[in-house]
């Protein structure tokens, strides 16, 4: 069986080194699904769910907040801004966050401001789109 080698790091640690049948990822253009010898892409990520399918057919979650896809034939490399294993998202914490940022947007006192609230806001929304479809696959 053919297979990928995937690492997924981000600022703080390695959130995963290993190998993979698929994975899947909120591309800047929309969801990405890389099969072993896909072709060369570099891109940008959105704040999402990124998906990988082990050669044993279990799943690994990974929130990741933005950052840099590399794809070679070989393998898959993840430069996220933030990576959160889906086991260790915290559902109270992305709605408080959330709270926040639609108190913010309605407080607001510049178009800056809002832009702010805006960005955290759905930040917080993806994560707890992630947090759902992580619970949806367990």
């Amino acid at each position: 069986m053919a297979t990928i080698h995937v690492d997924v790091v981000s600022a703080e640690s390695s959130i995963y080194s290993g190998e993979a049948k698929f994975v899947s990822l909120p591309g800047e253009s929309g969801e990405l699904g890389v099969l072993p010898g896909h072709t060369p892409l570099i891109t940008r990520i959105r704040p999402g769910s990124l998906s990988i399918e082990k050669p044993d057919g279990q799943t690994e979650f990974v929130f990741v907040a933005g950052g840099i896809l590399e794809i070679q034939p070989n393998s898959v490399t993840v430069l996220a801004d933030t990576a959160i294993r889906g086991a260790d998202l915290d559902e109270a914490k992305a709605n408080e966050a959330k709270r926040r940022a639609e108190d913010l947007m309605a407080t607001r006192s510049s178009d800056i401001e809002f832009a702010h609230a805006q960005s955290e806001f759905a930040l917080a929304a993806a994560q707890l789109a992630a947090i759902a479809r992580f619970r949806r696959k367990k």
